[in-house]
């Protein structure tokens, strides 16, 4: 057992599937000498502001929520650990499936729907792939769907609002995360309604975030515990 107070993680609530998701990992940690407690918030900028104030040891954040630490921070924070899944995200650019598009400049003259503002994946970075494709808003109209700002597009729903928006002819194609993709053939949400035409380079998504206050041998326990973690696990 550790003398020391479990470390305390922060997650935001995006639906009330995270609080069983979290107490799981809290259980997974219990005994392990590494244990952990967590706190939910409503939205990634009073996590940030958590982290940043010392209420929190350890923030799950978004790559967006990552980058503001970064500034707050000179650099100095540090991302302890990633997910498989997150080392390789994309932004994927569909159109409705028959529209034969072979690229970005396929959007010159069209409507684009993006996700809420705040999101990476369906938002900020489409506008920055649409940017060094020589393409902005004079030529390419962006439908801009604001749901569940605050949460930096966890939840999805803006991305099934903009795929949504492209069925009811209110914009030619949409911008997701390969995640809302996968979902919807996985779960055959909208069978062949859609099909990508392009597919942006990976970059990195969520990652826990520490600042350089908190102690390494405090931690690290905690991260080679979490990286032991196994689907095997019970």
């Amino acid at each position: 057992m550790t003398t020391t107070e479990p470390l305390l993680v922060g997650a935001v609530a995006y639906t009330a599937n995270v609080v069983p998701i979290w107490e799981g990992i809290r259980d997974y940690f219990q005994d392990s000498g590494a244990e952990m407690d967590f706190v939910l918030f409503s939205n990634y900028g009073r996590q940030v502001d958590a982290l940043m104030a010392g209420t929190i040891d350890i923030a799950w954040n978004t790559n967006l929520a990552w980058a503001r630490t970064v500034a707050q921070t000179g650099g100095a924070c540090r991302a302890l650990a990633m997910r498989d899944t997150d080392t390789v995200f994309r932004t994927m650019f569909v159109a409705r499936s028959g529209a034969g598009w072979g690229g970005l400049e396929d959007l010159r003259g069209k409507r684009l729907a993006l996700g809420s503002q705040d999101s990476a994946q369906a938002a900020i970075l489409p506008v920055h792939f649409l940017a060094s494709a020589g393409l902005d808003a004079d030529v390419v109209g962006l439908v801009r769907i604001n749901s569940d700002v605050g949460k930096h597009g966890d939840t999805g729903r803006s991305e099934l609002d903009a795929l949504r928006a492209v069925l009811e002819d209110r914009a030619d194609a949409a911008a997701i995360g390969v995640n809302t993709w996968e979902a919807i053939g996985r779960d055959e949400l909208m069978p062949g309604a859609f099909e990508v035409f392009w597919e942006s380079p990976t970059y990195s998504h969520c990652n826990f975030t520490a600042l350089p206050e908190l102690p390494v041998e405090r931690v690290q326990p905690w991260v080679e515990h979490l990286l032991a973690m196994d689907w095997d696990n019970e």
